[in-house]
């Protein structure tokens, strides 16, 4: 099940393990097409990681402290460092083999 993330509480969800992080806004098609993707993400990788949702709109602050400025931005965070992101529309496949090589310590190239 995917996380819903605020201002309030980003950094505590993604101060320790690996969480992908979807930000994104309800009026935007494509973030629309990236949710079902998302969730099937989350059952793939299951309890290793997490996935997690921050709309911009509510919380402007935090999309402005990392620099979004297209959405669907999906960022991946390791122990609260982002360690890649993805802009536009990403494929299942993609992003579990992103957090995949996160979660062994490697390096991801980011699209």
């Amino acid at each position: 099940m995917m996380k819903e993330l605020t201002d309030v509480n980003f950094q505590a969800e993604i101060a320790t393990g690996v969480t992908l992080v979807d930000f994104w806004a309800p009026w935007c098609g494509p973030c629309r097409m990236q949710g079902p993707i998302l969730d099937k993400v989350a059952l793939q990788i299951g309890e290793r990681a997490k996935v997690a949702k921050l709309n911009v709109d509510e919380a402007q602050q935090t999309a402005a402290r990392f620099g979004i400025r297209s959405i669907p931005t999906l960022a991946i965070f390791k122990d609260g460092a982002p360690v890649g992101a993805f802009l536009g529309v990403q494929q299942e496949g993609t992003l579990v083999d992103a957090l995949e090589k996160t979660l062994r310590g490697e390096a991801i190239a980011a699209k």
